[in-house]
């Protein structure tokens, strides 16, 4: 069985061909993942946990994520991270364990390069200003996936609740042609960026609908969770919803889940997801005015399609 650490999840996935093999993986038909959630308190007062989501793409391969949340390392002296994970995969035909993978890397990966194949799918053809919302371990990877759907992007804002972390996010990354600065004016920035990712632990929501310009993609990350919103109503309404699969994002997210629950949205209103828009069930953006809003709800059956794209590459 073959171990694959981060630097060779980062190093063989570079995202144009990540996402072309999301998309083709798309055209086929896979089972939501299965998940088992198990949880201890810990001596510190905190809950530990530990989740498995399986999933099983027929003809292709099968594999399970396995994560562990320890938040009292933290504050202890292990220097262990508080997230950490694991994937394994296995052969579709006899059930030999193929690889384990570094879980974390997998997961940033796979969950920017959901983000990018939205753009490549709904987003203006050339657009030329991004804005990130949020600057934790995912925004670096967001602003490269969807830049490399859209090079026409040359300038970059970055905005966090903490204006350092944007600050430091700003200073350290950089992307060829392309002007990468920190902004604390979050609606300013929004109403002059035609691309928007957002990739939050926000409870109230952030980005505003009166906000956003005709033409502008509005992309989010952050919400896996019901009382998660990292855009209000109008946004949602103003916008042309799409999400990533017909399971996690109408269930799990909040932005979705509140609107559908107060009647702004009807669930006809989610026009498309990724396989029908992929299959070509569904056409997408409709002109260059449209506002487009995608939801990356995430899900196992992702984590499988990108271990078995990894695995064929090593």
């Amino acid at each position: 069985m073959r171990f694959i650490d981060a630097k060779q999840v980062h190093q063989l996935l570079d995202y144009p061909s990540l996402v072309d093999a999301l998309a083709e993986n798309h055209k086929n038909d896979v089972d939501p993942a299965s998940s088992v959630l198990l949880q201890q308190p810990t001596p510190a007062g905190n809950t530990s946990y530990f989740l498995a989501s399986a999933a099983w793409q027929n003809g292709k391969a099968l594999g399970s994520k396995l994560v562990t949340v320890f938040p009292d390392n933290e504050h202890n002296a292990s220097g262990l991270p508080s997230v950490q994970a694991v994937y394994v995969l296995f052969d579709e035909a006899n059930g030999k364990p193929n690889a384990w993978i570094d879980g974390t890397a997998l997961t940033l990966r796979k969950t920017a390069a959901d983000s990018a194949l939205g753009t490549r799918l709904l987003a203006n053809p050339a657009p030329t200003s991004m804005l990130m919302v949020g600057a934790g371990a995912l925004a670096p990877h967001l602003i490269e996936a969807h830049q490399s759907m859209r090079p026409s992007i040359k300038q970059v804002r970055i905005w966090n609740r903490t204006p350092e972390r944007a600050q430091h996010l700003a200073n350290t990354l950089q992307v060829d042609g392309v002007r990468i600065e920190a902004t604390t004016d979050l609606e300013t920035a929004t109403r002059e960026a035609d691309l928007i990712s957002c990739a939050t632990m926000a409870t109230e929501p952030l980005i505003k609908g009166p906000w956003l310009k005709p033409g502008a993609h509005l992309d989010l990350v952050g919400s896996y969770r019901q009382d998660m919103h990292e855009c209000d109503e109008a946004a949602m309404v103003r916008g042309s919803v799409f999400t990533d699969s017909p399971w996690s994002a109408a269930s799990d997210c909040g932005e979705i889940t509140s609107a559908l629950k107060n009647g702004a949205l009807k669930p006809n209103d989610i026009l498309a997801n990724i396989f029908t828009l992929v299959r070509g069930e569904h056409p997408g953006r409709s002109d260059v005015g449209e506002i487009t809003v995608f939801e990356n709800g995430g899900g196992g059956h992702l984590d499988l399609m990108v271990a078995h794209f990894l695995f064929t590459r090593c």
